[in-house]
C-alpha cells in the first residue's frame, strides 16, 4: 500500500511502533503491515520519528509536487547498491547489449499502445477505420525501431527518439478521436496540462515514475545512467527509460476513468492562464484507482505477481544483468 498526504496541513507521527495521521477529520491509527511506501505534497508535514520508524521498516518516504512527481527522496541504506553492479550499469551503456535493450523497450512499448488502441469498441465504422489505420501505422514505426543497427546507442538515438515521438503523437491523435468528447484535447501538454485528460495522465505517469524509481533504487541501480535518455543533467534518465515499458498501464485507467463520467470542477481547478491542476479530491480517487490497478495481479513470462511487484521484479532481472556485465 501506498500512503499519501496530499492534503494542506496533514501530518503523520508516530505513535507504538505504528502511524498516526492527524488531519481535519481526526485521528487515524494505521498499522506499518502492508505499508510500502510513503509520498507527501506540500503542505502535509511528517515527524523525525515517523521518519526513523520508515526507515528501520525499509518504507520509502518520497515527497511528490502538485504533479505527482517525485522532487525527494528518504530511503533505507539497506536498499544499498553494490558496485558491481553500477559498474556493470556503466559498462552496459556502451554496449551492443544496449542497443538490443532499448530497441526492446520502445517495441513494447509501441506493442502496448496497439493493444490500448484494440480495446476500444467501436461501432461507427469511420471512427473503427482511422484506429486500424493507425494500429498499421504503428506497427511501421515498431518494425523501423527493430530493424535500426548501431554498435551503440549513441549511432540510432536520433533515429529512435524521432520514431518514438512521431508513434506517440499519432496513437494520442487515434486516442483523442475515440474518448468522449467532453475530454478530447488539443494536444499533448506536459508541464502543465492544459485540459483535463493530459491532466489526469500526467498526473497518474507521476505515480507510475515513483513506483519505477523506487523499484531501481530498492534493487541497486543508479536512477541517473541512463541509455536512450541519458543527456539530461541532474535527472533520473534511467527511469524514462524503463518506464515505457508500463505508461499503457496509466493510459487504461485514465481512460477507464473518463469513461465512467463521474469527473466534476471539485476535481479539478483552472489557472488563469489556462493550465489545469488536481485539487485533493481529484488526486485522491485518481490515486485509489491506479493504486487498485497496480495491485491486480497479472502474469509476465510464467510468474504471477502485481502489477507493481512485476514492476520490482523487472528491475531486480535488471540489476542482475547489469552485474554479469561486470563479472
Amino acid at each position: 500500500m501506498e500512503l499519501i498526504l496530499n492534503n494542506y496541513g496533514a501530518s503523520l507521527n508516530c505513535e507504538n511502533e505504528a502511524l498516526v495521521i492527524t488531519n481535519n477529520d481526526g485521528k487515524q491509527r494505521l498499522p506499518l503491515d502492508g505499508i510500502r511506501s510513503i509520498s507527501i505534497s506540500k503542505g502535509a508535514r511528517i515527524s523525525s520519528d515517523a521518519v526513523m520508524l520508515a526507515i528501520e521498516k525499509e518504507i520509502e518516504i518520497v515527497f511528490i509536487d502538485k504533479s505527482g512527481h517525485p522532487i525527494g527522496r528518504v530511503w533505507s541504506p539497506k536498499y544499498g547498491s553494490i558496485s558491481t553492479i553500477r559498474k556493470g550499469q556503466l559498462l552496459f551503456t556502451q554496449s551492443v547489449a544496449a542497443v538490443d535493450w532499448i530497441k526492446g523497450i520502445l517495441s513494447k512499448k509501441i506493442e502496448n499502445q496497439q493493444a490500448m488502441l484494440l480495446m476500444f469498441r467501436l461501432e461507427d465504422e469511420e471512427s473503427r477505420l482511422r484506429v486500424e489505420k493507425s494500429i498499421a501505422q504503428l506497427e511501421k514505426f515498431r518494425q523501423k525501431i527493430l530493424q535500426a543497427e548501431g554498435d551503440m546507442v549513441s549511432d540510432i538515438a536520433v533515429n529512435l527518439r524521432g520514431w518514438e515521438g512521431q508513434s506517440a503523437q499519432l496513437y494520442f491523435s487515434a486516442i483523442n478521436s475515440v474518448i468522449p468528447p467532453t475530454y478530447r484535447f488539443e494536444k499533448r501538454t506536459q508541464h502543465p496540462a492544459m485540459d483535463i485528460f493530459n491532466l489526469l495522465l500526467n498526473y497518474g505517469y507521476g505515480v507510475l515514475y515513483r513506483n519505477v524509481e523506487g523499484a531501481l533504487i530498492k534493487s541497486g541501480i543508479d536512477p541517473y545512467i541512463g541509455v536512450l535518455h541519458r543527456d539530461e543533467y541532474n535527472r533520473p534518465v534511467l527511469v524514462y527509460d524503463v518506464i515505457e515499458l508500463y505508461r499503457v498501464w496509466v493510459d487504461y485507467v485514465v481512460v477507464s476513468f473518463i469513461s465512467q463520467n463521474v469527473i466534476t470542477d471539485e476535481y479539478y481547478s483552472v489557472g488563469s492562464d489556462g493550465s489545469h491542476w488536481l485539487e485533493p479530491l481529484g488526486r485522491r480517487i485518481l490515486i485509489q484507482a491506479l493504486n487498485d490497478y497496480l495491485e491486480e495481479t497479472i502474469d509476465v513470462q510464467g510468474v504471477t505477481r502485481s502489477r507493481r511487484q512485476q514492476i520490482f521484479l523487472y528491475a531486480q532481472d535488471l540489476a542482475q544483468q547489469f552485474k554479469r556485465v561486470s563479472d
